[in-house]
Order: C-alpha cells, then structure tokens, then sequence
C-alpha cells in the first residue's frame, strides 16, 4: 500500500515523509514507536453509516463518539464496523493499518475537527511498520473529508 500511496501522492506533486517503525499495533504504541505525540497520530477507523461503510480519523488517544458521528453524517445509526466487513475492501492494506483516503477506496471520510488545526497528519500507510506525514491542507485537499466533531473525549 505504501507504494500505491505514494505514487497517489507524487502524482498529485504533494510533498510528504515516510516514517518506519518497529511493529506496533495500536494507535498509541504505533506513535510511541514513530517517536510522535499520540494526539498527533490519526487512526483510521471503520465505521457503518446506516449500513454503508465510512472511515473515521481521530487523535489516537481518542475514543469515537458513534453519537456525534451520526449526527454530524445526519445518519439513523453509527456503529464500528467488525473486521470481517470491510478486509476485503482494503487487499494492500494489514488488519487496522488504513490510510485515511477513503477517496482511493471508495468510501466517505470524517476527520475529527481538532486534526484540522494541525499543520500536519501523520497516519498508517497500509503496515504496522510504515507511517505518512504530510500538510493536513494537502491531505484536506486530496480527501475533502468532512471535518466534525466525532471525539467527545479530546481536550479543548
């Protein structure tokens, strides 16, 4: 994935850093490992908007607030979509380890709207080993997720 990532992102002539790590798993070992702050490393996660499957990025200290996430998506129902639902739309990608361009997979994209005050992202390239660090107003450009609310938890 990480190759198909950056060749997305030469093509569109954006600057970007790729990081590698030792393998971690979680959000925060991932960025402990990347020797970045947590609330500065985006987890991707998947989630089910009235059934059709959507990406929501977050700090990785952060919960997801289902809530607001189908408020802000003016959805009946938000849920964490099961591993098994959505393995098959990502074949370059490890288990939890999704960039947030839902735009290359074909599904929407919620950013938490505290990721958008920061000069840049830093999220999973397809590995548990591979990072992507790039401007947010490059990533906002590229993506056009909508930026909401979806983090109850995150300290203002």
């Amino acid at each position: 994935m990480l190759k198909t990532l950056c060749e997305f992102l030469d093509s569109h002539h954006i600057r970007y850093l790729t990081i590698r790590h030792s393998l971690a798993y979680t959000a925060q070992e991932i960025a402990a490992a990347a020797h970045v702050h947590g609330r500065d490393f985006a987890k991707t996660v998947i989630v089910r908007l009235d059934g059709k499957l959507a990406m929501a990025v977050l700090p990785a200290p952060e919960k997801l607030d289902t809530e607001l996430l189908a408020a802000a998506a003016q959805a009946g129902e938000a849920a964490l979509a099961d591993e098994d639902e959505f393995r098959d739309r990502f074949p370059q990608c490890e288990p939890g380890a999704m960039p947030p361009f839902g735009n290359l997979f074909d599904m929407p994209v919620y950013v938490e709207e505290k990721l958008a005050s920061c000069d840049s992202i830093i999220f999973n390239a397809g590995s548990h080993m591979e990072l992507v660090q790039m401007s947010f107003g490059d990533f906002n450009d590229l993506v056009r997720p909508d930026i909401v609310r979806i983090s109850a938890s995150y300290a203002d």
